[in-house]
This record gives C-alpha cells, structure tokens and sequence, in this order.
C-alpha cells in the first residue's frame, strides 16, 4: 500500500490542502493557455469585478459555474483560456479616495487632477484587487498572466481607438440634452445607473390662472416655459396661443398644443420645466421654447429671488407656502407614492439636468445586438430571457457616456481657441499651444467594460490571442446585468469586429444567465437586510469544494439560488463522504493499474460500470445545457445512493475473500472512483485532486482527460459503454429486497446493528443466487440454525417472482414492551383519526376554512389511517410471534 494512501487522515481538512494545490497549479501553468497551440479554442473572459470590490456571494456562483466550464473543457482538449481582470470603477473608486482625502482634512480639489489620479492609482495598488485573491481561495482557474485592467495601457489604447472610429462614424457625438445628475457624486449616470422606487412624496395641484397644472417636485416650477395640453382636448381648445403668468416670477409663458400630453392624467394640463425633465425638453424641441436652468450641479436654486441658495428639498416647502399663501394651491396629496430616480452608487435622488455631455448614437448599434440573437449567431440561455434581452436593445435612447469624475479613461478630444474640437486617435499627437486643453470629463466605466471581450486579447492589434480566441465562447453573467453590459458589449463587439463577417465578430457565441443569490428564505442577500454571507467565511469553516457545492448543486439557467449555512454544512458532509470511500477503496487496495477484467466481472461489477456510464452520458448533456443542478443532482445520487451504499458494501466481501475476487473488485473499486473524481473535478476541485493524484500517482487532474474523451483524439476511458440492463435489473431487484427487509425491521423497533435469524427463499428463481450472503451482510441477517422459528416473514416480488425472507424475532425483542408501545401508538393515532374526521364532517369548518387548510386535514386524515393500519398489522404479526 502506497504511504500516501496509509497517511490519508480519516477526516478531510481542507486547510491543509487547497493552497498547496493552487499555488502547484498555477506554478505549474496548467491554467495558461498557448494560442499557438492546434487544438480547438475554448475562451471565457472573466465579468471584471470592480477593483474596489470584496468576493461576494454573487461572484462566488457566477466564478464557480465559469470553473466548472473551463476546468471541463481543458480536460476535453480544448484550448481553454479564462481571463480575468478587474474593472477600475470610476464613481466608486473615487469615492473611497475622496472619502480617504476628507479623514485627513483635504479634498481632491486642494490636490489637484493630477495628483489626485496619482493617489488613486496609489491606493489601487494598495488596497485595490483584494478580490483577486479571494479568487483564489475559491480556486478559480484563471490564467494570471492575462491578467487586465480597464486603465492597463493596452485597454487605454483601445477605449482611445474605438472613440476615434465611432466618431468618425458619426456614432458620437456632443449635444446638450436632459442627463439624469447625481448632486452629490457630481456627474452624469446613464439610464440603467439610476435605480428607481417607489417614494412617498406630494402631488401639488397649482392655479395658472384659467388653467392648473399638477407636480411632485413644486420647486421645477420657477423654470417653467410653458403649459401644454393635447391638441384634441376641446377643455383647453380656446387657451391655445394665449400666455398666462407664471406665479412667483411675474413671467408670461403660452400655452401649447402638444401630443405627448395625457388629456385623461390629472388635469390634462402639464407644466414644461425644459431644463428639468426628459419629456419637457423634448416638447420644448418641438415648439421652439427656451429652457432655463434654475438649480446648480449640487441641486441649489440658482433662480433670481427670495429662493436663491436654498437646497432643492428646502425649497420645495418654501415653494409651496409661498403659492399657499398668495392662494394659488388648489389642492395637495400627502403622502403621494410615486416612482424616483436614486443613484445606484450613493442613493442620492437624481436630478434631471440639462448638459452638454457626450452620447453614442445607438440606433444602428442596437439594431445589430438584437438581430445577432434574432438570427442565432449569438444565443441566449435560458431562451426565454431573450425577450427581456430585445425589450431592451429594441427600445434603447442613446447613451451619455461622458461623467464628470477625474478617475477614468479621459476623453480623447481637444479644444482650441478658436473654436476648435479635435478627436485624438492612440497612436496619434495631440494639438499643442496657448489655448488648447483636453476635455474635462471621463468616459463612463461601461464604455470600457464593453470592449472587454476583444480589448483583453490585444485589439485594436492583430494578435495572436485574438486571432485564437475571438469570438469567446461563452460569456456566464447575471441577468440583472444583461443591460449595462452585454447589450453593450454585443454592440461594440459587432462594430470593432464587423471586418470579420456578421458570424465572427460578435463577441461570444453564448450568453449563459444565471440568477440573483437569495437566502433560505428567499429573500435576496443585501447589507440592509443584514443576510448576506461572507463566502470566504464558508471557505474558512466548510472548505472551497462545500462552498461550490453548495452554490452549484442549486443553479439552474436563469433560476434565483437560495443558500443557507445549513446547507454548507450539507455540502461539507458530503465532501467528506466522499473522502471516506475513496479512503475505504484505497486502503483496501483499489487501482488504476492494468486491464478491466471484462470476463471476470460479477453482477455487482456489471451494475456499477453500467450505471457510470449512463452517469458520464447525463452529466455530458446537462453541463453543455447548463444545467448545473441537474449534473451535479446526477452525481451527488450516484456517489452516494450507489457507489457509496451499494457498491462499496458490496465489495468488502470480494475484498474480505482476497485472490482473484479481491483483485477484480480493487481494479473495479479504482476505475470508478478514477472516472467519478474526474467528473466532480470542475465542481469540487481540490478534494478529488488530493484523492486522485493518492490513488493513479499521476500529476494532475486538471489536465487529465475527460472520461467521454476529447476533441484531439484522446479516446473515453475504458469500460464507459458497457450500458447492461440485465445487471441493472439484478441490481434493482436485490435493492428492493433488501430495503423491504429494512424497512420492516425498522418498522419492529430493531436496532441497525442488530443481526437476527432468517431463511431466504426464491433468490435463484429471481436471478440472485450470487447474492445471498451479500443480501444477509446488508440486512443483518444471520442463517437458520436448528433452534429457527419463523414469526414473521417479508415477501418481495421481484423479476415475475417471489423473494422470502423468513425471520424468527422471538429473542430479538421484548414482547410485552414492543406490544406496550404499539398500543399507545395505535390508540393515538385512532384519536388523530377521530380529531380530522370531525372536523372534515363539521359543514361550518368546510364553508370557511381556506382551501389549503382543507388539503392539509385531508392529508392528516390520510396519514392517520394508514397508521392505524400499519399499527394494527405489527399487534396482529408480534401476537403471531408468542404463538
């Protein structure tokens, strides 16, 4: 027996074994991938993480499933490259600087830009990438030596040169329009950077004179320019044309015919504050209306008169009192519910603002992402979430993309002083000389992240990782994300690589969604419902593989996963079962070494190799379907209901009788559990290589082949196709048996580990005959001897036959106590009997009672019969025994 089976501890302790397996892997550079190499490509670029962001929950799932994919297709030959990174999050990054500036009492303005980048980029190599190595300790399969950054050279180069082409497209360009603003990050976000819920506010109804209009936000009202009204509502016909005075400011503004207004919603009469609102705006567009400013970036009235320098929700009440008291406030709602725009990154509520800012057009891009997925060059999975995937990209507005931050990629224009605007490409010389300046403001931080699958492989050059492994494979992500990010990079992908044709430029061939964490409760993890769960604490208490287990064993296509320390616990338990029967298997000698004795091979043996295989066919199809529970449901069930419970026991008598039966049951007992750690490999890594390396003494798993064979010739492992219904039926039916015996010794009040006397009949006629003593070694059952008397007796049909188990149970029980027993439960379950059926015949209860609750009556009715039933047949089978 090797030493390193002999040392294997009786418990796993994953501390003692996950980073020494890491650190060989990646030393090892199995986890690097060669685009030279001839072998079909398999690549998956890592969603980037924010560089100020901890492995949460989230990551945790999302980066298990991308492992379980790639760690696979590296074992089937393919090329495989997973590339990670991390994303420099512009608003967040900087405010955690800035947060770091104010406890030492200065701000980023008493630095200046380019000293304020400096700290950034300071504390980035401090504090930033923490996350990176909690990747580890989940052991994630990355290749370290691509590692990027959205603000890395190579990145910066290409956000500069896709700039440059889009604009020379016509695809961005400069305009001042309504932008959503956040006062207190002081930039602009784009749609999906704003989160919205329902507020309790108020609905002020205000006199226009002959005319009143409805608002939520009374303080706008200093920056109307108009009234509007629909042109077909005959209430406001005669009102067309003519002005009215706007209270408080002593100006006159007409009221407008506009069809964007809503003749049925409130008064059918809507206020245009242009400068303050998206619909405003555009109907001052089309009526030629000015628009005024009236609040500044922090949200402070700028507005001449008593309610200058007020914050936006101080004037709001001013606003009101003041209208209140000259008696213009016809009515006011408190509370008003409605939907409000907050900032997804302080929760500041947004103010719409009108900005010169700098958008991409998106029509034309928009159009390509969709019709990718409508004509199968990308898929989409679950398919039922391409729909949430077209309402978006069918129905996109064109994206702010400047932000008025000073940590990010800065936009590649200069301005001259005479008017000038210069678009700088990366390999080109900006403009120099009295009065040029670049552009103040950044790029948003999805401008980068959607170039992320080509700009990580060397675009806007021809490289060899490019040429490889564009278009990826495969991009797995949450479907909350498929708006700020994949319709992005589908439309940047599409554009940079359209040189390649419609088929190969789009950016991954599949879109693998997968759902939002949840608690046992299901409610989703946040910090202010104080149910997160730190999933490097799991690590640190249950081990890598029981946190991936556990994560995995629940993620369906698209499905929300809800998890809970007791499952953890769950996963860890069956790590370590696993554990134990390989430990069992091992040192009782089981081997890798040699042929499958395929003549010798018993009808346990035939079982065992033709379930495996049916186990690799399953679990081929599920992960190419995604269905990450399924394939490990399909594995969990045969490692422990049939590998573990059935075939394990069943070869210690093999292995008890030595020779030519112990060594076929060792080479038996080794390919299986070779074949099952390969396949649990991708989801519980670190485990099955400590037990397979202990038992092949080969190098690694992470290289090792595929037990279905690979794409560069490898052949499957032996034994794979040996599909043998006869064993399987043999199988089943001595299951049955003995799980009938089981139960009914269970159901005596006999002790697990009690042996009693039993005559066995029928198992020849059933095709069992092999199994008799290995029937007696499950079911405790000992042979009859000459004092046997039979008092009662299991009877199984099996295979068109009958299976008897005779058993004498006279010594192994107290009579008068078991029958004690039986009939103080007999008489409770007869009351429980009594108690539903009243209820079930009271006609009041059945009247009134929910539905539900008469199910579950119902149901306990049932439940209390077949007690009475079964308590009754033990009275009648241990009366029987006292003869």
């Amino acid at each position: 027996m090797p030493t390193a089976v002999r040392e294997l501890p009786p418990v796993y302790a994953p501390e003692g074994v996950e980073r020494r397996h890491y650190e060989r892997w990646v030393a090892a550079g199995y986890f690097t991938a060669d685009a030279t190499s001839s072998r079909p490509a398999y690549c998956i670029v890592l969603p980037p993480p924010n560089v100020t962001g901890q492995l949460h929950m989230g990551h945790a799932l999302n980066h298990s499933l991308m492992d379980v994919l790639t760690r696979r297709r590296r074992m089937q030959g393919y090329e495989t490259l997973w590339l990670p990174g991390m994303d420099h999050a512009g608003i967040a990054t900087q405010n955690v600087v800035e947060r770091e500036l104010a406890r030492e009492g200065i701000s980023r303005h008493d630095l200046g830009r380019e000293k304020f980048v400096e700290r950034v980029w300071q504390w980035k190599a401090e504090y930033g990438g923490k996350i990176l190595d909690q990747m580890r300790r989940l052991g994630e399969g990355v290749d370290w030596t691509r590692e990027r950054f959205t603000m890395d050279d190579g990145l910066s180069r290409a956000v500069q040169e896709i700039f440059r082409r889009l604009y020379a497209d016509g695809l961005i360009y400069r305009a001042e329009r309504i932008i959503n603003w956040c006062p207190r990050c002081l930039t602009a976000l784009s749609d999906i950077e704003v989160e919205h819920s329902d507020d309790e506010g108020e609905l002020v109804s205000i006199s226009y004179g002959p005319i009143t209009v409805a608002t939520t936000r009374v303080e706008t009202m200093l920056g109307d320019t108009a009234v509007a009204v629909h042109p077909d509502d005959e209430r406001y016909a005669h009102l067309v044309g003519t002005f009215v005075e706007l209270p408080l400011t002593g100006r006159r503004i007409p009221i407008v015919a506009d069809e964007h207004v809503d003749p049925n919603f409130g008064t059918g009469a809507v206020k245009v504050t242009p400068a303050h609102d998206p619909n405003d705006f555009e109907i001052a567009q089309r009526h030629g209306l000015p628009a005024l400013t009236i609040m500044d970036e922090r949200g402070v009235i700028t507005a001449p008169g008593p309610f200058q320098g007020l914050d936006r929700f101080e004037a709001r009440p001013a606003v009101t009192a003041a209208l209140r008291e000259l008696g213009l406030i016809v009515a006011e709602k408190r509370p008003y519910v409605h939907a409000v725009g907050h900032c997804s990154r302080c929760d500041t509520v947004i103010e719409p603002r009108l900005s010169l800012q700098w958008f991409v057009k998106v029509e034309s891009l928009a159009k390509a992402a969709g019709d990718a997925v409508r004509d199968g060059r990308v898929v989409i999975h679950p398919p039922e979430m391409a729909r949430m995937y077209f309402d978006w990209v069918d129905n996109m507005h064109d994206w702010c993309i400047s932000r008025q931050l000073w940590w990010g990629h800065r936009i590649p224009v200069w301005y001259g002083p005479g008017g000038e605007m210069v678009v700088v490409g990366p390999d080109e010389t900006p403009p120099a000389g009295d009065g040029w300046h670049q552009d103040e403001d950044v790029l948003d931080t999805w401008f980068s992240s959607a170039l992320w699958p080509f700009s990580t492989l060397g675009w806007p050059e021809e490289t060899a990782d490019l040429a490889k492994f564009y278009p990826t494979s495969v991009l797995v992500t949450g479907y909350d994300i498929i708006f700020f990010w994949v319709a992005r990079m589908m439309m940047f992908g599409l554009y940079a690589m359209k040189h390649r044709g419609p088929r190969d430029a789009v950016p991954f061939r599949i879109v693998a969604l997968t759902g939002l964490i949840r608690d046992e409760r299901g409610r989703k993890m946040s910090k202010s419902a104080g149910n997160g769960i730190d999933p490097i604490d799991w690590i640190d208490r249950y081990g890598a593989d029981a946190t991936r287990f556990t994560l995995l064993r629940n993620a369906s296509p698209g499905t929300d996963v809800s998890v809970g320390d007791e499952w953890a616990q769950a996963s860890r338990n069956f790590v370590n079962k696993i554990w134990n029967a390989a430990r069992f298997a091992m040192l009782n000698g089981a081997t890798t070494q040699g042929p499958i004795p395929v003549d010798e091979l018993t009808t346990a043996d035939r079982w065992i190799l033709s379930r495996l295989g049916s186990v690799v066919r399953d679990v081929d199809a599920f992960l190419d379907a995604f269905e990450f529970a399924k394939a490990c449901d399909t594995l969990f069930h045969f490692t422990w209901d049939e590998f573990c419970d059935w075939y394990v026991e069943l070869s210690k008598l093999p292995l008890e009788r030595g020779g030519a039966d112990a060594a076929r049951t060792r080479r038996i007992l080794g390919h299986v559990l070779d074949v099952l750690l390969r396949l649990w490999h991708p989801i519980i890594p670190f485990v099955t290589e400590e037990l397979w390396t202990t038992l092949t003494g080969a190098e690694s798993l992470v290289r090792a082949v595929w037990p279905s064979g690979t794409v560069d010739g490898r052949p499957p492992l032996d034994a794979l196709d040996r599909r043998d219904d006869d064993a399987e039926e043999r199988l089943a039916a001595l299951q049955e048996v003995v799980t009938e015996v089981r139960r009914f010794r269970a159901e005596q009040g006999l002790r697990p580990a009690q042996r009693v006397p039993a005559r066995i009949d029928g198992l020849d006629a059933a095709g069992l005959g092999e199994f008799d003593e290995q029937l007696r070694r499950l079911a405790r059952l000992d042979p009859a001897d000459a004092q046997f008397r039979e008092t009662a007796a299991v009877v199984v049909g099996v295979r068109g036959t009958e299976v008897r188990v005779g058993l004498d149970l006279s010594g192994a029980i107290d009579l008068d106590k078991e029958r004690a027993r039986l009939e103080k439960a007999l008489e409770a379950a007869r009351r429980e009997v009594e108690t539903a059926r009243a209820k079930l015949d009271n006609t009041e209860f059945l009247a009134k009672a929910p539905e539900a609750v008469v199910a579950k009556m119902r149901a306990r009715l049932a439940d209390a019969e077949a007690d009475v039933t079964r308590l009754t047949e033990q009275l009648a089978a241990l009366h029987r025994m006292r003869g």
